[in-house]
């Protein structure tokens, strides 16, 4: 005997309310799945991720600034 499937996931669900209730589910349903990080793992990412930042603010910075040196001995 096959699998019951509960009538508001058969098909098109009927009615705007029903819609959105079946995308709910679905939502709950998928983040039941998620492997969320330890705090250990996330520190290290944020980590990660605020060092890479800076070091971009910085090489655009520099970069910024030489070419504002030589727009500024260009055009004086």
């Amino acid at each position: 005997m096959g699998v019951r499937v509960p009538p508001a996931l058969q098909g098109e669900p009927t009615g705007f309310f029903g819609r959105i209730a079946l995308f709910y589910r679905q939502v709950v349903s998928e983040l039941t799945k998620v492997v969320w990080p330890t705090r250990n793992q996330l520190t290290t990412y944020t980590a990660v991720v605020l060092v890479f930042v800076g070091f971009i603010i910085l090489v655009v910075s520099i970069f910024d600034l030489i070419l504002t040196k030589i727009t500024f001995w260009v055009f004086g």
